[in-house]
Order: C-alpha cells, then sequence, then structure tokens
C-alpha cells in the first residue's frame, strides 16, 4: 500500500467524520445543559437513571453508560450527584445485596429533568434528529448500537432504551 493510499483509507475518514460530529454536536448541546446549571455528565447521568427501571442504576451500569468515572475506572472523575444538586442520590448500597451500589434518581433530579428536558430535546431536534431522515435515523441508531455493543459492552448490562 502506498503512502498516498495509506493516507486516503476510508476508515479514517468515517472515523474523523464520527469524531468531528460528535465534537460539533457537543458544541451546539453544551449551551443548553449549562443553562440549566449542569455538566454534560450530569445531563447524561440524569438521564439514565430516569430511562431506568426504579429510577435507579447500579453504580458501575452508570458509569459504563456515561464514563462517569472517565477512562481511568476510578471515581476519580466525581459526578457530581446529589451533592451539587445533580439529582441523584451519592452510591448507597442496596438493601439486598451490600456489594453493588446504586445512585438513584431524586425528586429534584426528576425537577431538574422536567426543567431540561424540553430545551435540551429541542436542540437535539435542531441539531441531531431533524437533520436526517426516518430511514437515516433509523441507520444511525441500528449501526450506534453495533459499534456501541462491540466496543463497550458493559453499556449493555441494563435494557436497553438509549
Amino acid at each position: 500500500m502506498s503512502v498516498h493510499e495509506l493516507f486516503d483509507d476510508p476508515r479514517l475518514t468515517i472515523s474523523g467524520l464520527l469524531f468531528e460530529a460528535n465534537s460539533g454536536l457537543v458544541a451546539k448541546l453544551e449551551p443548553t445543559w449549562k443553562a440549566h446549571g449542569l455538566s454534560g455528565l450530569d445531563l447524561n447521568a440524569l438521564t439514565r437513571l430516569s430511562r431506568s427501571p426504579e429510577l435507579r442504576l447500579r453504580m458501575s451500569d452508570l458509569a459504563a453508560q456515561t464514563e462517569l468515572w472517565g477512562r481511568g475506572g476510578g471515581p476519580g472523575g466525581g459526578w457530581r450527584g446529589g451533592r451539587a444538586g445533580g439529582g441523584g442520590l451519592p452510591p448507597t448500597p442496596p438493601p439486598a445485596d451490600r456489594r453493588s451500589a446504586y445512585a438513584v434518581l431524586t425528586d429534584a433530579g426528576v425537577r431538574r429533568l422536567e426543567e431540561t428536558l424540553p430545551d435540551y430535546l429541542a436542540a437535539l431536534e435542531r441539531w441531531l434528529t431533524g437533520l436526517l431522515t426516518p430511514a437515516q435515523l433509523d441507520g444511525l441508531v441500528t449501526g450506534l448500537r453495533v459499534i456501541r455493543d462491540a466496543t463497550n459492552p458493559a453499556a449493555t448490562a441494563v435494557a436497553d432504551r438509549t
């Protein structure tokens, strides 16, 4: 393979487009969550909790789905949770299983989402879903699930609603 062929490999184009689209989308959505006093991590974690059975997730599942602890795998990244008004409880062990800690969506978290989601959903419509046809959206969701399942299987540990 020549250097020119190497540099023009379509896999570089695909990955570059994915990374550029992610950066652009985050830049467009960030003002919405910031206007509501949240970080992207706060909103992602609260949304995941709201879409989970009993409004709770094991911390390990929440971390896998949101990069709650970053790439290091430990709690050093520090999701604010309930301590800074994020609306989730600090990790607490469930009564039946002392080996796992759970994050729970609190009433404050529900209110936070009720205030934030209408604006966030409007931004998603403008910068993501509204730009694609229904067939393109279906293909995107299907493709992203294939990639996610292969690269981050721990994120599929609970029922897949996202």
